[in-house]
């Protein structure tokens, strides 16, 4: 069987569970103004802050447990079979892959922000390109492209904070803070999950972890908590500057924040608009990472082609996975806006998340005594909490995205109806070592 290389350290855990995220705080969340006003987008950040931090915990379980790179695939396989992995591999994949090219669009639009006559597409097709290819290098190379770039990233969120907190008036922040009232803050949802999405991808590199058993709840929690605080003090400060109307429906709220504090002619406005794409590097480098090792999972358990779950001799990387999936995060750049991609990720997203804490809950009853490394605290209201808030995020998404929505589901169908007419459903389950490697 297919083996990655063991190499990644708690710190570098933390760099890539952080840095799949971090972009996030860079721009995607600002939609949430458009549909919510400041205050109502704060209470959806607040609630969605509740949902990741129970579901963190309780997704740390199930990591440590079954450390294996297809993370909620694998966890769903064995709770609840062929069709459980195959729901949460779909899910998981369209979380994953989608959030890529929004990334890529946000990168173009950062380099358009510093040079108008670079276009924005061709550029985000050339970061595909770039960083791609970094990955097929090896898990090693990428980890520590990873850990460097979320250190600077991190900086530059807090340097950005110490700039414009000066300009912070409440005035500005409560104004108009509540437009569409408590529907607002429902529709708001998706676009607050966006700070924290793609966290759980720490799980798609598990098997590549030196001592899982310590490193990995070193990693998910550090992260969370890191994630947690530069969320909300980017949110509430930038809400504050000026009229949040202005950087309700744009690509670059934070070079463009800069700007309105210090004049976009100041230089340091240009810098920073510079340096902003450290955060956007991070994310996109850590999704390529857990989607080429989703589709490496799902490819190892026959769920797609074989290529798709070759290994480089030299490097010990899923080349064909990065491949394939850098070539289908292209095609979706050119077939969706950047808010649409969000929506459609953190859709994937929420049912990935319901269907891994049933599977954490189906687990403890089915598998009592599977080795447990790290086990959610106060269980069952932890995991419960984490569920609850996953099904109401769906809920709204669903209501507020109807188009989008029965676009996603459409899809899950097909791939349902194809997998069950290829007799797949039948099959027992594989082998426990796929599941379970240490």
């Amino acid at each position: 069987m297919a083996a990655l290389k063991k190499v990644i350290r708690p710190i570098h855990l933390w760099a890539i569970g952080v840095g799949l995220v971090i972009s996030g705080e860079y721009f995607g969340w600002n939609y949430g103004w458009g549909v919510a006003g400041t205050v109502g987008f704060l209470i959806a950040t607040l609630v969605i802050t509740v949902m990741y931090l129970t579901f963190i915990f309780s997704f740390t379980e199930l990591t440590t447990s079954i450390p294996h790179a297809g993370g909620p695939f694998a966890y769903s396989y064995r709770a609840f079979g062929a069709i459980g992995g195959l729901v949460a591999g779909y899910a998981t994949l369209i979380e994953f892959l989608l959030a890529t090219p929004a990334i890529a669009f946000a990168l173009g639009s950062y380099i358009h922000f510093l040079y108008p006559s670079m276009p924005v597409l061709w550029t985000a097709i050339g970061f595909y390109v770039l960083l791609t290819g970094m990955n097929m290098l090896g898990i090693r190379e990428s980890a520590l492209f990873s850990l460097v770039i979320t250190l600077l990233a991190v900086g530059e969120l807090l340097l950005y904070m110490g700039i414009i907190a000066p300009a912070f008036k409440s005035a500005n922040f409560l104004h108009n803070a509540m437009p569409y009232g408590v529907q607002g803050v429902f529709a708001a949802l998706p676009f607050a999950m966006w700070l924290y999405v793609c966290i759980e991808g720490v799980a798609m590199v598990a098997e590549e972890v030196k001592d899982p058993e310590k490193t990995i709840p070193l990693g998910y929690i550090s992260g969370i908590f890191t994630l947690m605080l530069l969320a909300i003090g980017v949110m509430v400060l930038t809400g504050g500057i000026t009229d949040w109307k202005q950087l309700s429906a744009i690509d670059y709220p934070l070079p463009e924040s800069i700007g309105i504090v210090l004049g976009k002619q100041n230089s340091l406005t240009r810098i920073f608009a510079g340096i902003g794409l450290f955060g956007l590097l991070a994310s996109f480098n850590g999704i390529i990472v857990g989607y080429s090792r989703q589709l490496f999972a799902l490819s190892r358990s026959r769920y797609l082609p074989a290529i798709l779950s070759r290994l480089s001799a030299k490097h010990q990387t899923p080349d064909w996975a990065l491949i394939i999936g850098g070539l289908l995060g292209i095609i979706a750049l050119g077939l969706g806006r950047t808010d649409q991609l969000v929506v459609l990720s953190v859709l994937g997203a929420v049912v990935m998340y319901i269907m891994s804490m049933i599977s954490l809950f189906v687990l403890r009853k089915k598998e009592p005594d599977l080795k447990r490394p790290f086990k959610v605290p106060i269980y069952p209201w932890v995991p419960a909490t984490a569920l609850v808030l996953s099904v109401l995020s769906l809920v709204a998404i669903i209501y507020y995205n109807p188009f989008l929505s029965v676009l996603f589901f459409t899809g899950l169908a097909i791939v349902l109806t194809l997998f069950v007419l290829s007799g797949r459903h039948k099959q027992q389950q594989e082998d426990i070592s796929l599941y379970q490697l240490q």
